[in-house]
C-alpha cells in the first residue's frame, strides 16, 4: 500500500470515529446543524487555500479532490462509510441517492455511485469543507453553502506559474488541461455548467479581493445562515 492510501485510509478511519463521538454528544440537542462548503474553483484561482483557511477558521475537517476520490475508489474504506450511514440510521440516502442518478446524471457509473454516498455521508455529519468533486451538485440545497471562485485566465495562469515554478507556457498549458478535464467532469457526471453562477451561493473573483476577504465573505453568510436557524 503506498503513502498515499495509507494516509487516506487512516485519516477516514479517524473520521467515522470523530463521527461517533459526535453523535454520542450531540444526542437528544435540537441545535441547527451547519452545512457544508462546497468549494469549486477555476484552476489557478485560489479556491484550495481559500478552503483551507475557511476550515481552519471554523475548525470543520477539510476534504480536498485526493482524499474524496480516494474514498470513492477504496472499497475497504467505502464499507466503513457505508456501515457508519447504516449504524447511525441515516434516512434517506439510499433514496436520495437514486433519485440523483435516475433524474440528474447521464450515467451512474460505479465510481460515480460511491461518491454520492461519500458525499452524502459528510453532508449528513455537516461542519465540513469538500473541494471540487462536484459537491455541491450532489448535496441538498439545505445542507450547502456552495462557493466558486474564479479569476481571469492570465491571472491564473500567472498563479501556477509562481506557485509551482514553471514557465508560462507550462502554467497556462497545465491550467486549460484542468479546467477541460473539470468542466468535462461535471457535464458527463451531472449534466450540468460547472461554469454556470446559478449553481452557486456566492462568487468570488480572487482578482478583485485577497484570500482573507475571500475567507470572510464565506464565513459571513454562513454564520448568519446558522444564526437565522437557530
Amino acid at each position: 500500500m503506498d503513502q498515499k492510501k495509507k494516509s487516506i485510509k487512516q485519516f477516514v478511519k479517524e473520521q467515522i470515529k470523530k463521527w461517533e463521538r459526535m453523535y454520542l454528544e450531540e444526542d437528544g440537542k435540537t441545535e441547527a446543524r451547519i452545512p457544508v462548503i462546497t468549494v469549486s474553483s477555476e484552476p489557478g484561482s485560489g479556491g484550495t487555500i481559500i478552503a483551507q483557511e475557511i476550515a481552519k477558521r471554523l475548525d470543520f475537517d477539510y476534504f480536498n479532490r485526493d482524499i474524496v476520490e480516494g474514498i470513492a475508489k477504496s472499497a475497504e474504506i467505502r464499507s466503513s462509510v457505508i456501515d457508519t450511514i447504516e449504524k447511525e440510521r441515516l434516512s434517506g440516502i439510499e433514496d436520495f441517492i437514486a433519485s440523483l442518478i435516475k433524474e440528474q446524471y447521464l450515467y451512474p457509473g460505479i465510481y460515480l455511485e460511491h461518491l454520492l454516498k461519500v458525499i452524502s455521508t459528510i453532508g449528513k455529519h455537516g461542519q465540513a469543507v469538500i473541494v471540487g468533486r462536484g459537491a455541491n451538485f450532489i448535496l441538498p440545497p439545505d445542507e450547502k453553502f456552495s462557493v466558486r471562485v474564479v479569476a481571469p485566465l492570465e491571472v491564473r495562469i500567472q498563479n501556477v506559474a509562481g506557485w509551482h515554478n514553471v514557465s508560462i507556457e507550462k502554467a497556462k498549458q497545465r491550467v486549460i488541461q484542468r479546467e477541460s478535464k473539470r468542466r468535462a467532469f461535471i457535464r458527463q457526471s451531472f449534466n450540468a455548467d460547472i461554469s454556470d453562477p446559478n449553481n452557486y451561493d456566492l462568487i468570488i473573483n480572487t482578482n478583485r479581493m485577497s484570500i482573507e476577504s475571500a475567507v470572510e465573505a464565506v464565513i459571513g453568510p454562513v454564520m448568519v445562515a446558522l444564526g437565522n436557524k437557530t
